[in-house]
């Protein structure tokens, strides 16, 4: 059914058609698009409030950028991993403390490495040679002082720059603190570290907003405390507990949005349409700037152009699993080099989990070279790596390799500050269009490319469809009860937190 003929035959004329029946004041109905987090806390939602919602996934499995892999016998996030922000105060805590999932804190809240602490953190040379910890430390201290540097460099600079421009400024008027030899290997991995953070080369994040980002995130005008922790569980449970019951259509890719005379159809790749009387947007950022959707009718200028100047990242992780363990019991091993670009390092789940799990992380461009490889060559690339710091490494039993920035249901992991970007691009991006909503970690208020983010960005879709829906059918006695914060579950026990 064309969606132009479906509005313009049934409702400009006011008749009431078969499939919409609005006499009987059914429940209010609503689509919701993207089965990652913030879509199902959306579902979740206005399930629990008693919506008619369906909830259409592309995927054929839950959790979006979420994806805890159970192949090699224990859970492993291919995607999302870390709760940012390991405190009460975190919308996500009442929910891992009702599953009685543990954390595994990697950081406190002030680590130059961000989600790591320093001291459990072992690097090596491209030929294999361990970095006295005395360098780390110092090289350490001395990027900090380039960072706190780059802030003068932003208030001179009325024109946004990139992050990679004003650390070269920062150089040049302060040549003490370039580094040379191994201690510059050193530093370009924490470049490297920076970058992993964004999923981004520095040379394309915005120096106007880098360390808003970097400094955790506001909830309620405070930054959340309590560092970063793996979920040791991984985050599927998560993602279960919120879809439980809901109406889900896996293998449901969405190829339109129609919305007018209010209601929305939705187009799926198949031909068949679905419709509601609002829908909920989840999609990840890269697939709206793909132009994956047509919407009908076109988005607004300043809705395009929000979506064209925010950045979408890339992290790719590559999972080794060994028979036994035959490296140091440190939370993160390093491998310096003479650019960012070469530098790499591997996470060990052994250290959180008890697992025998190396997961090798690669950002930005690095990430979208990774990819052009075969998995077989991309594991063998990661292990020539971890040779060098270990000749006698043996080989893996198994290994896993993501694509998150040519996976098409995706195309990309998170958002992020491109140079030059207006100001009030999120609050843009967020804004609904009539009876259309848009959820997902890119419009949260202030913790975009957090699994939390993403979450309360649901929550907050969810809600203000609620008030637009109730106020449509003018029910004030609900409208008067949306106001109410949605808490998933108790808080009357803490969080489980290890640091083995």
């Amino acid at each position: 059914m064309d969606p132009k003929l479906f509005f313009s035959n049934n409702f400009l004329d006011g008749t009431i058609t078969s499939l919409i029946d609005s006499q009987q004041r059914p429940a209010p109905s609503v689509l919701v698009i993207g089965a990652g987090i913030s879509g199902v806390a959306a579902a979740r939602i206005l399930h629990d409030a008693s919506f008619k919602v369906t909830l259409l996934e592309s995927r054929d499995r839950l959790g979006g950028r979420i994806h805890t892999d159970y192949s090699f016998g224990c859970p492993v996030d291919m995607g999302a991993s870390w709760l940012h922000g390991v405190c009460n105060e975190n919308p996500l805590a009442p929910l891992i403390r009702s599953l009685g999932l543990t954390l595994y804190r990697t950081s406190g809240d002030d680590s130059v490495l961000y989600d790591h602490d320093l001291e459990s953190c072992m690097l090596f040379d491209i030929d294999g040679h361990q970095v006295p910890q005395q360098t780390v430390v110092e090289v350490g201290e001395t990027f900090k002082r380039i960072l706190e540097e780059t802030g003068k460099v932003r208030d001179e600079h009325p024109e946004d720059i990139s992050v990679s421009e004003a650390i070269s400024i920062v150089l040049n008027r302060h040549p003490q603190l370039r580094q040379q030899g191994l201690a510059h290997e050193v530093l370009q991995w924490y470049i490297c570290r920076m970058e992993a953070w964004f999923a981004a080369d520095a040379d394309m994040i915005s120096l106007q907003t880098w360390d808003q980002a970097s400094a955790i995130v506001l909830v309620e005008e405070h930054v959340l405390s309590g560092g970063h922790g793996l979920m040791v569980e991984g985050y599927k449970p998560v993602i279960n507990a919120l879809a439980k019951d809901i109406d889900i259509r896996l293998n449901h890719r969405v190829t339109k949005i129609s919305s007018g005379y209010n209601k929305v159809m939705v187009t799926v790749e198949d031909g068949r349409n679905f419709v509601a009387d609002a829908a909920i947007i989840t999609v990840p950022i890269g697939i709206l700037k793909a132009n994956l959707i047509e919407f009908e009718p076109r988005l607004p200028d300043w809705k395009v152009d929000a979506i064209s100047d925010l950045g979408v990242g890339n992290e790719n992780k590559i999972a080794l699993r060994f028979d036994k363990v035959f490296w140091p019991d440190v939370e993160l091993l390093g491998v310096v080099a003479p650019t960012s670009y070469a530098c790499g390092y591997f996470l060990n789940l052994h250290k959180a989990t008890g697992h025998p799990v190396l997961v090798y992380m690669a950002a930005g461009r690095f990430a979208y070279d990774l990819e052009k490889l075969s998995d077989e060559s991309a594991a063998n690339f990661v292990m020539l790596q971890l040779k060098k710091m270990f000749p006698d490494a043996c080989e893996p039993v198994q290994y896993l390799v993501s694509h998150w920035g040519t996976d098409p249901n995706s195309l990309g992991c998170y958002s992020y500050d491109l140079v030059g970007k207006s100001m009030d691009v999120y609050d843009k991006l967020r804004a609904p269009l009539g009876n259309l909503f848009f959820g997902g970690e890119a419009v949260s208020l202030d913790n975009q490319g957090s699994v939390h983010g993403a979450y309360s960005a649901g929550v907050m879709a969810a809600e203000n469809c609620q008030k637009y829906l109730w106020k449509e059918q003018g029910n004030l006695e609900s409208l008067s009860r949306v106001s109410v914060r949605h808490e998933t579950l108790g808080t009357n026990f803490p969080l489980q937190i290890s640091r083995i």
